[in-house]
């Protein structure tokens, strides 16, 4: 059964796309009935282009995309969430609506917070940097996550593997 990951950030165009993309890229390399998705609280509409750039760079089917609310995921039909990430600090101090969980329970729900890569100095040069930083920063915590035993886990454990994950 496959494991369903939303990651979330407010506008959706840049760290949560970024983290989507990874997973869903490293998932399949490694054989992990893992899909990621991601949404924001309130959606800018456009993805940002050095998101895209970097994962395109990385070797990230990126065909697809867009910048979609939290809302699709509370609708009768969305995918049953195992797991919600947060990757921004504004979208982790928002009240999130309630998501369901693949046995009716809801997700287990984790903040990694990173900085916002398209606020860097350095002009679009400094951006491309940060943008590859958090990329590779995301894949480094996202192969932590494929590396745990996500469909044999209780609730407790994985909420305890993903803080940890946090923390390093």
């Amino acid at each position: 059964m496959t494991t369903h990951i939303l990651i979330l950030c407010t506008h959706n165009s840049a760290r949560s796309v970024l983290a989507e993309g990874m997973l869903n890229h490293l998932a399949g390399r490694l054989g992990r009935d893992v899909r990621a998705h991601s949404a924001g609280s309130a959606p800018s509409g456009r993805l940002n282009p050095f998101a895209l750039e970097v994962l395109r760079d990385a070797g990230v089917d990126t065909a697809g995309y867009r910048s979609k609310s939290w809302d699709e995921f509370t609708r009768d039909g969305a995918p049953p969430l195992s797991v919600v990430v947060t990757v921004c600090d504004s979208a982790a101090a928002e009240s999130c609506p309630v998501f369901f969980g693949g046995t009716g329970g809801q997700p287990v729900k984790v903040h990694w917070g990173y900085p916002d890569p398209s606020l860097a100095d350095g002009g679009d040069a400094g951006k491309r940097r940060a943008f590859e930083l958090t990329r590779q920063a995301l894949g480094y915590r996202l192969l932590q996550l494929l590396a745990l035993p996500l469909a044999t886990m209780d609730r407790p454990a994985l909420q305890a593997a993903l803080d940890e994950i946090g923390r390093s």
